[in-house]
């Protein structure tokens, strides 16, 4: 095949780039390309449930949750790899956003929230006083959660394991996973105070393995 002289100084270039690539991925060089790189696509990272770094050990429950960041961004529950409470699923509000879970079987049992600015908290008195023993609760909170919460409001929740409640107030961020019937304080609290008086643009993000 005939080649004007043009197109031959392209294809020689061209033999003369992939030479010198070739030459530098088996001999080394200066050059920031390798044959590797090339061809070869680098592995993704593994992925565990719910987006945990690590795998959580067997007959436990990986969960992770975060928290609502001012009235723009909903909270998120998720279990064993399963999302419970999302902007996407629909079912989230403003104030404490609360999934109940069977603790022997880690089946979902009810998912309710409760507005705790402009709410009733007989609301939430009335969801809290009944639960069994072995349930867990597990909680995110959105805006703010703490205004109509009172004594008995926080007493309950100090008797599911919570350490944080007693403190929470106006917009502070709260994710917490406790248990009816817990003899000691539940170690799966994240707790950040609210220094954004106005806006509370500080973003929690929790995650912990039930271990």
């Amino acid at each position: 095949i005939l080649l004007t002289a043009p197109l031959r100084g392209v294809v020689v270039l061209l033999l003369a780039g992939f030479t010198w690539l070739l030459a530098s991925a088996l001999f080394g060089g200066d050059g920031s390309l390798s044959v590797r790189n090339i061809f070869t696509a680098e592995p993704h990272p593994r992925r565990y449930k719910c987006g945990l770094s690590a795998p959580c050990p067997p007959k436990h429950l990986a969960f992770r949750l975060v928290s609502g960041a001012a009235n723009v961004i909903g909270p998120k529950i998720c279990l064993e790899d399963k999302m419970l409470v999302s902007s996407v699923k629909n079912n989230v509000g403003r104030g404490l956003n609360i999934a109940l879970v069977n603790g022997v079987t880690g089946e979902l049992l009810e998912t309710k929230t409760f507005d705790m600015w402009a709410g009733d908290v007989s609301n939430l008195l009335k969801f809290l006083r009944p639960l069994h023993e072995g349930t867990l609760v597990f909680v995110a909170s959105f805006d703010d959660a703490a205004t109509k919460l009172n004594d008995e409001s926080r007493r309950l929740f100090e008797e599911l394991g919570s350490t944080a409640v007693k403190e929470l107030a106006f917009r502070d961020s709260w994710v917490f996973v406790g248990a009816k019937g817990i003899e000691n304080k539940s170690p799966f609290e994240g707790y950040i105070k609210n220094v954004y008086k106005v806006t509370n643009k500080k973003f929690n993000y929790s995650h912990f393995r039930w271990e």
